[in-house]
């Protein structure tokens, strides 16, 4: 959240952050949102009975500041099907893997216990199947022999703050075109960001 706001203001985006909701009193978020002039909104998910009802309640939030967008950051809940209908096609999340691979929970070490040597992150549409959206944009790294899930996601998490605000801006730049499930830049612009370790040379 914080890269997508300093990105809008530092790169002159045609939009603005309209607010920045959580469902955490004391997200850290709120007081950065708060520092840089953005609206700031609380929905309490401890004080709704269901799951539904929160929903309901958050949405009703969402609309009072008419967004274009609304992107998911660092929200750890699983949205009813209602819901992510209403936000079709302008709603986004990033997800801390190579979709399709490892969607859910614990990626990192997903990917270690996988023995998978290329690990990443995703920013997509929103769908009712979680963590299935067409994807925009992808950031890769390699995993290291002696990586942890705690290491791998400190080298991934500079990638997410790239390829999330990129993603943003496409949207409000109009430039995202969806077709049969895959999603194309117009004009077109790398959907891929890699931050690969220098090689290391073997010599016999």
């Amino acid at each position: 959240m914080e890269a997508i706001v300093s990105a809008c203001a530092a790169e002159g985006w045609p939009a603005r952050v309209a607010a920045v909701l959580s469902n955490r009193p004391d997200a850290e978020g709120l007081k950065f949102a708060a520092e840089h002039g953005v609206a700031t909104g609380v929905v309490d998910h401890t004080q709704y009975a269901d799951r539904a009802t929160f929903d309901v309640a958050l949405a009703t939030a969402i609309d009072a500041f008419a967004p274009d967008l609304v992107v998911l950051a660092g929200f750890m809940r699983i949205l009813t099907p209602g819901f992510v209908d209403k936000y079709a096609g302008r709603m986004l999340n990033i997800h801390p893997s190579l979709l399709p691979c490892f969607p859910g929970l614990h990626t990192h070490r997903q990917a270690i216990q996988a023995g998978v040597k290329v690990h990443g992150a995703s920013v997509h549409f929103v769908t009712p199947e979680l963590d299935h959206g067409p994807v925009i944009v992808q950031a890769a790294l390699d995993v290291l022999p002696d990586d942890t899930p705690e290491s791998l996601a400190a080298r991934l998490l500079p990638s997410e703050h790239v390829i999330y605000p990129r993603a943003v801006r496409w949207f409000v730049e109009g430039r995202l075109r969806v077709h049969a499930g895959a999603v194309r830049v117009e004009p077109p612009e790398s959907q891929l960001f890699t931050a690969f370790a220098a090689a290391t040379e073997v010599q016999s």
